[in-house]
């Protein structure tokens, strides 16, 4: 089997079965998310998905628009387009307008922080392009492919997802409450220094406050957290085709680190929400808060400034992933075989079944229905 089909047989077969959310052993906890305002405004989104959709031809509508309910929102991936097809409309089959509308939804849905962020990301495409020509064809920060599912609306459920090599953003929302969970974030290579892309960078500032945080533990507590002293191969368990991954807490709970750690905590956790455009972001990390207490950061590999590792924080609410990978399209700058700090991927999900939104949409839904 080829690496294409492995990873369509993969995605088919989480598909099927029916969607849960990570969860830990003791399964689904209920509750978490209640149906209520936020007080903070969707209309600037909402009016950015319908003027996107607006531009589109007829034969991109049809590529680009699925049911809110759709199996579409859990079919991404975050491997490069050779080896997997996408549904929707690339950036490289966009005019001017279409291209501008495109933007204009990531901006008014991301912080700046955000949008910057994924513009680099795209920009690692190119940086393996010229370091890997004969993949150029498949290998392009054009080839991003845009959905949206359902009808944008102040009232009824939508949303929009935004599916590529190295970057997959999933935005639902329902009246002012959204979620922007699962989010894949990575690139490839990390920091390029070479070629028309030098200087490009992307999740340093996620590295490294992982990093800063695990430096600050005690011998004691470190030997709480680490799970494994090595890195030696690739460790995140929660990435695409994983929705309904069993997953118990591990490592250091955040009620046993001192405040300056806890601060140290939410400043980690707030690297990746904060990519999500304020005020929204703000409510998120209202959530992270709550349940701060049943937080725990969990780590693999050396702890030195230059050492390669992978950590998680994993609460009743959030779920977020840092993983140094083994080099794929820069084994000529790198170590075959072994983790680099070139290649880089996250994951941020919602456990306990709000991924996608998913526990919002059911209780919209029950709630229509008793009615």
């Amino acid at each position: 089997m080829d690496l294409k089909e492995r990873f369509q047989t993969a995605e088919d077969d989480a598909v099927a079965e029916p969607f849960v959310g990570v969860h830990t052993s003791e399964g689904i906890r209920t509750g978490l998310f209640p149906l209520q305002a936020s007080g903070v405004s969707t209309e600037p989104v909402r009016v950015a998905a319908s003027t996107f959709l607006a531009s589109l031809t007829p034969t991109q509508l049809m590529r680009t628009q699925f049911a809110a309910q759709d199996l579409e929102w859990r079919r991404w991936l975050n491997v490069d387009n050779g080896i997997y097809s996408r549904r929707g409309t690339p950036l490289a089959e966009m005019n001017d307008e279409q291209r501008d509308a495109a933007m204009a939804l990531l901006t008014a849905s991301l912080s700046a922080r955000g949008v910057e962020q994924s513009l680099a990301i795209m920009l690692t495409d190119q940086a393996l392009k010229e370091l890997n020509p004969e993949n150029a064809a498949f290998l392009d920060p054009d080839l991003y492919y845009f959905t949206v599912m359902g009808s944008p609306s102040a009232t009824q459920p939508w949303g929009w997802q935004l599916d590529g090599h190295h970057l997959v953003i999933n935005y639902f929302v329902l009246g002012d409450q959204v979620v922007m969970t699962p989010t894949f974030w990575g690139g490839e290579p990390a920091i390029s220094r070479q070629g028309s892309t030098a200087g490009n960078a992307v999740l340093q500032s996620q590295q490294d406050l992982g990093l800063v945080l695990m430096q600050s533990l005690s011998a004691e507590q470190r030997s709480i957290a680490i799970l494994e002293p090595e890195k030696t191969h690739d460790n995140m368990v929660a990435g695409a085709s994983q929705d309904n991954r069993e997953l118990d807490y591990a490592g250091l709970a955040a009620i046993d680190m001192s405040a300056a750690q806890r601060k140290m905590l939410i400043d980690v956790i707030e690297s990746y929400v904060g990519a999500l455009r304020e005020p929204h972001a703000a409510v998120r990390m209202e959530e992270v808060f709550a349940h701060l207490d049943e937080t725990w950061f969990s780590w693999v590999g050396a702890t030195e400034d230059n050492s390669i590792f992978y950590y998680r924080v994993h609460s009743p609410v959030i779920l977020i992933e840092f993983d140094h990978q083994i080099p794929i399209g820069t084994r000529m700058l790198n170590t075959p075989g072994q983790p680099t700090r070139d290649h880089i991927h996250t994951v941020v999900r919602t456990p306990n079944g709000n991924d996608y939104g998913r526990d919002l949409l059911a209780q919209h839904l029950a709630a229509a229905h008793s009615n």
